[in-house]
């Protein structure tokens, strides 16, 4: 098994490692260790079934169950896909995964990570888009990480102030989703102690105590300085990848920038994290 980093900061390959065969605890611990050091693992070359990615992502924790069932596989239920062969109601396309954000942050325990395992992919475009949030809070100045350490954001299912919208739930889902949850704005990493900025467009509705016409411009300068092009790793997929990140210090984005008479079909899962401290 090769690993190779990708950029400084984030993102490293895998090479040479077959994920349908069982791992040994040497393997889940140097996976494991690259995962904190890189925040995103391209395992390559992978061709798996829905139960070996459930088997291959065990390496890595324990299953989140995800929001929004419409898309679970029905022979497969933990697993869902994401495909841009999907529509709204009104029959405009769903791209899912458009605009920066981290998954399920309107849960009490967020998912640590979420892995994506390419099945169909199109012939170019398509990258997948991650900013480092913790080396973003490194460059902030010590008078706005002063500003944010007592702040709270209140998350919800679709923001009223997102761009993109997300596809409604259904009765029985929104029954187990949370309302609204409130999480810091700077959360520490509960494995290597690290902090980040914890910020979320698409679930963020305020900032507790901050009027609208204050949280709301806070949020986008602390977006448009997470996501400068030096804190970012863009992914290129590959056929096979499996492609697994950590939500907890990173943001990330989908392109839709493809031909859409062509099919991007990947399997998702994500595992279970902690309350954000």
């Amino acid at each position: 098994m090769q690993i190779t980093p990708m950029t400084e900061h984030t993102g490293a390959q895998v090479h040479d490692l077959d994920l349908s065969q069982p791992a040994t605890d040497d393997i889940r611990r140097v996976l494991n260790d690259a995962f904190l050091a890189h925040h995103v693992l391209a395992i390559r070359g992978q061709t798996l079934t829905p139960p070996q990615v459930l088997q291959a992502v065990s390496l890595f924790g324990e299953v989140f169950h995800q929001h929004n069932t419409r898309f679970a596989l029905p022979d497969c239920p933990q697993i869902h896909y994401l495909s841009n062969q999907d529509s709204f109601p009104d029959g405009r396309r769903y791209i899912p995964g458009e605009g920066w954000h981290t998954d399920h942050s309107n849960d009490i325990r967020p998912p640590k990570a979420t892995v994506l395992h390419a099945v169909k992919l199109p012939s170019r475009g398509g990258d997948t888009q991650f900013a480092n949030m913790a080396a973003a809070y490194d460059a902030l100045p010590d008078e706005t990480k002063e500003r944010l350490a007592p702040l709270m954001a209140i998350h919800v299912y679709q923001s009223s102030h997102s761009a993109r919208k997300l596809m409604t739930l259904s009765e029985a889902n929104k029954e187990r989703v949370p309302n609204a949850v409130l999480h810091p704005l700077v959360r520490t990493h509960p494995e290597n102690g690290r902090k980040s900025i914890y910020v979320n467009p698409i679930r963020i509705e305020g900032i507790v105590g901050l009027d609208h016409k204050e949280a709301l411009p806070l949020l986008s300068e602390l977006i448009e300085h997470a996501t400068q092009e030096r804190f970012q790793y863009r992914h290129a997929w590959q056929p096979g990848d499996l492609v697994i990140w950590d939500n907890r210090c990173l943001l990330h984005k989908a392109n839709g920038d493809y031909d859409m008479n062509e099919v991007r079909y990947l399997y998702r899962v994500m595992l279970q994290g902690d309350v954000p401290q």
